[in-house]
């Protein structure tokens, strides 16, 4: 029997170990997917500290891992529309039995050498554009792509606001760039973070402490308010500020998770200016495949996303990493 290593977590007692476990057979319909690069989200964190539990897994360990690119290597029974050789992104989820199940969480993900994947969840992945980079398109990068097109659906011209530059605001920032949302405004609490909101197309980056916040972003949107704001931090602090200075019929996106509970203060005037409310999760099958065209053709570059690449064995370094936000990290990105 084959072996590999994996970085797996034992969901009980919230134990990550890396440890050898068999490779994987593709069953009819999937692939065998050698890792190339697979991404360290803040999601991973929180399912090691206990802040996310699965829903859907069967058993009580899982290999982590939901951002993952690589070779197939090997092909299932029934498989004919893919070929060994071929670079690949793998989707971040997929839907079976009507349930939304989500890589590295309800079923064995990329960290690990090998992964299994079903054809559904394949991207072709352009050879202009390096594993690293590729692994995080799902979900680093899809997430806000789906929150901003199609939950938020903002539009050219657009006023919109982002709260949490981290690794997926920041890639909010740039996508609302590249589809002319005008103005930006970025809100976080660490300069570091406001600085990488500024160089990633923002056009004012604020403290959440500034007093001035409410007037600065009155001053910025013509008086008008915000048309959409979106919460990457999921902190309910975050939340009613931003609901604070949205402007008629504005939208608030929910994508960071959290436990604890919405409130809005005045209730009279969120009905008299009609906002809105919306949650997030994820993003529609076609996201991925979108912002590889994107990516391939010129018009979006991830290059600055990647802060380090460390080895599958330093996986427990990397979730330490990005837990402290030592070196203020955009992605860490694991290599077998």
């Amino acid at each position: 029997m084959e072996l590999m290593r994996a970085a797996r977590l034992h969901i009980p007692s919230r134990t990550l170990t890396v440890e050898e476990v068999p490779v994987p057979a593709p069953g009819p319909g999937q692939v065998l997917v050698k890792v190339e690069a697979a991404g360290v989200c803040l999601s991973d964190v929180h399912l090691i500290d206990g802040t996310l539990t699965p829903a859907h897994l069967a058993g009580d360990t899982v290999t982590l891992g939901h951002e993952v690119a690589g070779v197939i290597v090997e092909c299932g029974p029934h498989v004919t529309d893919w070929s060994a050789g071929r670079r690949v992104v793998l989707q971040a989820g997929e839907v079976r039995d009507d349930r939304v199940l989500t890589r590295g969480v309800d079923y064995d993900g990329g960290w690990a050498s090998y992964a299994l994947a079903s054809v559904e969840t394949l991207v072709a992945l352009p050879g202009s554009i390096p594993f690293e980079q590729g692994a995080i398109i799902p979900d680093a990068v899809s997430t806000p792509w789906g929150a901003i097109t199609t939950t938020a659906d903002v539009r050219a011209g657009q006023a919109v606001g982002v709260w949490g530059i981290g690794g997926l605001g920041v890639h909010a920032v740039q996508l609302l760039r590249a589809i002319g949302a005008c103005p930006i405004v970025a809100v976080d609490p660490a300069p570091a973070a406001r600085r990488r909101a500024l160089d990633h197309g923002a056009d004012l980056a604020l403290d959440p402490a500034d007093r001035s916040l409410p007037d600065r972003i009155l001053a910025t949107t013509g008086g008008r308010g915000l048309e959409a704001a979106f919460d990457f931090a999921g902190v309910a602090a975050v939340r009613e500020q931003a609901l604070s200075v949205l402007g008629r019929k504005g939208r608030l996106v929910l994508v960071g998770l959290t436990d604890q509970p919405l409130t809005v203060t005045d209730g009279t005037l969120f009905s008299y200016l009609q906002h809105q409310v919306l949650g997030h999760y994820g993003s529609a099958e076609d996201a991925v495949a979108q912002l590889m065209t994107l990516a391939g053709g010129g018009r979006l570059d991830f290059s600055r996303s990647i802060t380090d690449v460390l080895l599958l064995a330093d996986a427990a370094k990397a979730v330490e990493r990005l837990r402290t936000k030592q070196g203020d990290p955009i992605r860490l990105v694991l290599r077998p």
